[in-house]
């Protein structure tokens, strides 16, 4: 009998493991960017200083973002699952047969509501996750396949510039890219028309694009969302400078350092930095940089715009992606947008 049990085992990991395929992106990265760490020699060496959002994900980075997402204040995780959970259906229906592309996948807890939908449809399971932390996508896949005997994985550990350069051939007739938890609102106006064009260029005529934005609303509101009372966002904004100090051979002392973030109402964003305790230098050896900071000095690390829905609409639309329909939380505080490209 346990010889039996064992052989089951075996067998139904070997089934498991013939329905994923991880790629990591991160040895192209260097023949296809500039030098590793130029991104942070930039940004630490300009004034005001800042850093690129990427460097928060690392494996501990997202797992700090996961919890995140569980905080009393943050609630836009929350919001968005609801209003998924509401819609998941007709977003299957009118999709079909199509891959699920989720950028930024973490632990795609709110890809299974759209799993399901497809799921209780008879429609074909197909998941292509794409995240920075391979670790976070191998656990999660895993996970994935163990709870869906029918899905498929194909995942991409890398950034969405690349992800988007080489995503696998379909195998479905369609293909839908989901872009959710409002990340777009982390890019700049410049930084949002390159990535609607990126994504243009990934999909075919018909193809779809499911965007999650996070709406304007009350300044406290957002603040709050940011400032939590346990000190979780704090502790995610600090570990970005743990990741360069691993990556760069760094000296970050982030005990110097403290989280400071704020909603800027003239440009509807809000604005994540670090902020320097006392006038030090930092060293980069990895990089042969050494950084001078003032007292009160910050790090930019994150932007995190809010969206009007109309003027969102527009922009989407000069990229030939046609909103099909959008759905929102009584509050109106997040959006859920259909986009079709034509």
């Amino acid at each position: 009998m346990t010889i039996f049990n064992t052989n089951s085992s075996q067998v139904a990991q070997q089934q498991t493991e013939q329905r994923l395929v991880i790629q990591h992106l991160r040895s192209v990265t260097a023949s296809l960017t500039t030098t590793a760490g130029s991104d942070v020699v930039k940004g630490l060496t300009q004034t005001p200083k800042t850093l690129p959002p990427r460097y928060f994900y690392d494996d501990r980075g997202s797992e700090l973002f996961e919890q995140i997402c569980e905080l009393p204040e943050y609630y836009v995780t929350r919001t968005e699952t609801a209003i998924l959970q509401e819609c998941a259906g007709e977003i299957a229906e009118i999709t079909g047969k199509c891959e699920l592309v989720e950028l930024g996948s973490g632990s795609s807890t709110k890809t299974r509501i759209l799993l399901d939908a497809k799921q209780n449809l008879g429609l074909p399971l197909r998941y292509i996750p794409i995240d920075v932390s391979a670790g976070m996508l191998e656990n999660s896949a895993k996970q994935l396949l163990s709870d869906y005997p029918k899905l498929e994985i194909s995942a991409l550990a890398g950034t969405y510039e690349l992800a988007l350069q080489q995503l696998p051939v379909k195998q479905l007739p369609s293909r839908m890219i989901a872009f959710i938890g409002s990340t777009l609102g982390n890019l700049n106006a410049q930084e949002s028309e390159m990535f609607f064009s990126q994504i243009t260029q990934a999909l075919h005529p018909g193809e779809y694009f499911l965007l999650g934005v996070d709406l304007q609303k009350p300044k406290h509101i957002l603040e709050a969302a940011y400032n939590d009372s346990q000190g979780v966002t704090a502790a995610f904004n600090l570990n970005m400078l743990e990741h360069i100090n691993w990556l760069y051979n760094g000296n970050f002392d982030t005990v110097q350092f403290e989280h400071w973030a704020f909603y800027n109402e003239t440009e509807n964003q809000i604005e994540m930095h670090l902020r320097s305790l006392q006038q030090q230098t930092v060293n980069l050896s990895a990089l042969n940089l050494s950084v001078n900071f003032a007292h009160d000095e910050t790090i930019m690390t994150e932007i995190s715009r809010k969206f009007d829905i109309a003027t969102l609409n527009q922009q989407l639309r000069a990229h030939g992606l046609v909103t099909q329909k959008v759905w929102t939380d009584k509050n109106n505080w997040f959006g859920l947008l259909l986009c079709q490209l034509k």
